[in-house]
């Protein structure tokens, strides 16, 4: 019996220096600040790009602001996994932040409208829809249906269809197999083109042009560039099909479970990142396409209005009543 009380009382003892050796809790003059919570932010860009360097700016704002309370951790490189894998560990508890956009709509269908191709025309166009009553809208089910909170956006440089052959009309899509993202819009546009899409892990891609298992992708030169395609690619096509934008997003649960003064500060620094990004976003695209150039790749002009009329059957014969209905709200916005 003795010897059953002195064990309990190590294990107490252990317990207890072990709770005061931890990270979670910081002291200052002896006195502890409380738990810092952490969160990990997780995207698929590298260290270079614009959402990696305004994630960072926005965790040093969230840090100061909170005087330290919130501890955020940023993994680009896909590190904590694909779009989609972070997102369900977003919802499993076990990852708190990403950066998404279209693939959303693989749970608020609404976010597909995100980047319908030849819905915007332009950034202005997509600014004045995400910052309106339509932008309102997709939130809200995200919010709802994907549990996730939009804390700030980037708008998004045009995608562009990369290849190792020049790309100027539909025709010349026969027998090209193609990378897609998780979105099964892009997989019925692209068929309609006259493409073999298929979906891979935007981490996979490289390796795909690489090994010949895809013969190109599309995405802004922002990702072709920290991609390192030009690498595996020699021709940027510009049917610039989709202009959009993306969501920096936390986890509701996360967000909820801050105290109101946690939660200003968050929404503050986020209104901060999105300005420092938007600057950063107009410094830095420009420079991207020349850095494109020297690296060897040629940029090609397409027959867009090709593209777009091969590509409106698939739209509206894919998209759902309520989706087709925003679209055309968007195609109406000035």
């Amino acid at each position: 019996m003795k010897k059953a009380k002195f064990l309990s009382g190590i294990l107490a003892a252990s317990l207890l220096l072990t709770a005061c050796g931890s990270g979670d809790s910081e002291k200052t003059g002896g006195e502890s600040k409380g738990e810092v919570i952490k969160w990990k932010f997780g995207h698929l860009a590298d260290e270079n790009h614009i959402w990696h360097k305004t994630a960072q700016k926005f965790e040093e704002l969230v840090e100061e602001k909170t005087d330290g309370s919130i501890d955020i951790t940023i993994y680009p490189n896909n590190s904590l996994g694909g779009e989609t894998d972070t997102i369900n560990a977003i919802q499993s508890g076990t990852a708190d932040m990403v950066i998404s956009g279209e693939t959303l709509q693989n749970w608020a269908p609404k976010a597909a409208l995100m980047a319908v191709p030849y819905a915007f025309r332009d950034l202005d166009h997509v600014k004045t829809v995400v910052e309106g009553e339509i932008g309102e809208e997709i939130e809200a089910e995200i919010n709802e249906k994907a549990g996730l909170t939009p804390l700030y956006y980037h708008t998004r440089a045009p995608r562009n269809l990369t290849s190792n052959k020049e790309i100027t009309s539909p025709e010349d899509l026969k027998g090209f197999g193609m990378r897609v993202p998780n979105v099964p819009l892009f997989l019925k546009v692209w068929e309609a083109a006259g493409a073999k899409p298929q979906v891979m892990d935007f981490n996979e891609v490289f390796t795909g042009l690489q090994q010949g298992v895809i013969d190109g992708q599309e995405n802004p030169v922002d990702l072709i560039k920290s991609a390192a395609f030009y690498e595996v690619q020699d021709y940027v096509n510009r049917t610039e099909h989709v202009y959009s934008w993306i969501y920096i997003l936390v986890g509701n649960k996360q967000f909820d479970a801050l105290n109101d003064e946690q939660k200003k500060a968050v929404t503050e620094a986020a209104a901060e990142a999105q300005k420092f990004g938007a600057e950063l976003y107009d410094k830095e695209i420009t420079q991207i396409e020349k850095d494109l150039e020297e690296e060897g790749m040629k940029f090609v002009d397409v027959d867009q209005d090709a593209f777009r009329e091969a590509m409106i059957p698939a739209i509206k014969a894919n998209l759902k009543p309520e989706q087709f209905e925003l679209y055309e709200k968007i195609l109406e916005t000035k």
